[in-house]
Parts: structure tokens; sequence; C-alpha cells
């Protein structure tokens, strides 16, 4: 899911290198000296997870788990995620430097969407088990709605994972697409290709999520998107 160098036009190179920049700055600002151990067990499992690849013609297919780390970093996906590519970049020759940023936007940016589309329904089953709604529901009304009940968070880290990863692929073939006619093949081949990922993706992204959420929920805190965390720190101080 690397686009090489010299494959793309540099306005699009340009573009997305400015986007990446502006982005890993916002994220970087968001980020706590706790949360750095963290970032970097996140940054080890992208980094890993995308280095075994399965070969298909002229792409490849590989996880990428952004929709976990999206939900899990927030913002910090995109320094995250960065770190990742660069190893990758210089290790094993993944992408290239000039495609660096679009690379980063193409992998993270979905991710982060997954975080703002699909945190607000992880908080609100934080709050249902905090009420004890969760046991009482399991307790009574039909097979379907139980097992549905049970599975949440399994269902929203699927729909998360599955999310993010799609989203990449679209966007990896938009940038083909627009490189010329000739690319066109190559992507339409590698999205239809890579269309048992996103159910793979989405499988390993809910299985980890419901351990993680039953192990150690807190890792799972929403991110003030608004609000550096100096600048909240001086807020609260001052209420």
């Amino acid at each position: 899911m690397h686009i090489m160098d010299g494959v793309v036009s540099s306005s699009l190179v340009v573009g997305a290198t400015i986007v990446a920049v502006s982005a890993v700055g916002f994220g970087l600002k968001r980020i706590e000296p706790d949360d750095i151990p963290k970032i970097a067990l996140l940054a080890a499992a992208f980094f890993v997870a995308s280095v075994i690849r399965v070969p298909i013609g002229p792409t490849s297919a590989h996880l990428m788990l952004t929709g976990l780390l999206g939900l899990v970093l927030g913002p910090a996906i995109f320094p995250a995620i960065f770190a990742g590519l660069m190893l990758q970049t210089f290790i094993f020759g993944f992408g290239g430097i000039t495609v660096l940023g679009l690379n980063l936007v193409n992998m993270a940016l979905p991710g982060f969407l997954a975080y703002l589309i699909f945190m607000p329904f992880l908080q609100k089953e934080f709050q249902s088990r905090a009420r004890d709604l969760y046991a009482s529901s399991s307790s009574s009304g039909h097979k379907t709605f139980r097992f549905i009940q049970k599975n949440r968070t399994f269902l929203i880290g699927f729909c998360a994972g599955s999310f993010a990863i799609a989203g990449s692929l679209l966007m990896v073939a938009f940038s083909l697409a627009l490189s010329g006619q000739a690319f066109i093949p190559v992507a339409k081949f590698m999205v239809l290709a890579n269309l048992p990922l996103i159910v793979i993706e989405g499988l390993f992204v809910g299985v980890i999520l419901q351990f993680l959420t039953s192990l150690k929920p807190e890792l799972f805190a929403q991110v003030n998107l608004l609000q550096t965390p100096a600048l909240q720190s001086s807020t609260e101080l001052r209420t």
C-alpha cells in the first residue's frame, strides 16, 4: 500500500507533504510525556504489521491496525505512523522519501477519521458499563440482541478497523488514478485484491479492542482536539 518515489505527480506530493507536516505538528502538540511509551508501542505494532505482507500481482496486502491506533492515540496517530513509515523507508526501502508525506496522509488520515467517528460510540459503551446496563440487558431479551450487547466493543473495533483500511485503500487508489490513465487499472486491481483484507483487519482490531478495553480501559481517554495539554492544564488551574 506504499506509493513509491516517482510515481505520482509533483503537485500531489507537495500538497500531501504540506498536509502531513501540519498533521504531525497537530498531533505532537497534543502529546503528553506519559503518552510517549504508548505511542512508541503502537508505532512498533504498525511497523511490524505493515512489514508482514502477501504479494498479489503488482501490489501486496498487509495489515495496518490504523483503526486501533486511531482509537487509542487520537491525533497522535500522525507522529506514530510517521515514525513507523520512516523506519520502513530507511530499513526496507518501502515507499520513499519524497512520497513520505503522501503515504502518511493515506494511512493515518483514515485512522484519525475512525477516531472521530467511532470514539463517541466507545465512550458511550464505557458509560453503559459504568451504569451496569450491560449486565442487566444480558439477562433478558432476544438472543440476537443479547449477543450484540455482549459484543458491542468488538463491533466498534471491527467497524473502526474496516473503515480505516478501506479509507486507505481508496486514498491510495485515488492517488494512483491522479497520476495518469496508465495507473487506473492498477488502482482498480489493488482495491479488488485487498477487499478480503478489510474484513480481516476489522476482525483483528475488534478482538484487540475487546481485549484492551477489558484489561486497560484508561488507554482510550478522549482527547480534547481544541486544546494542547499545556493549555488544558492552565485552564484547569484557573477553574
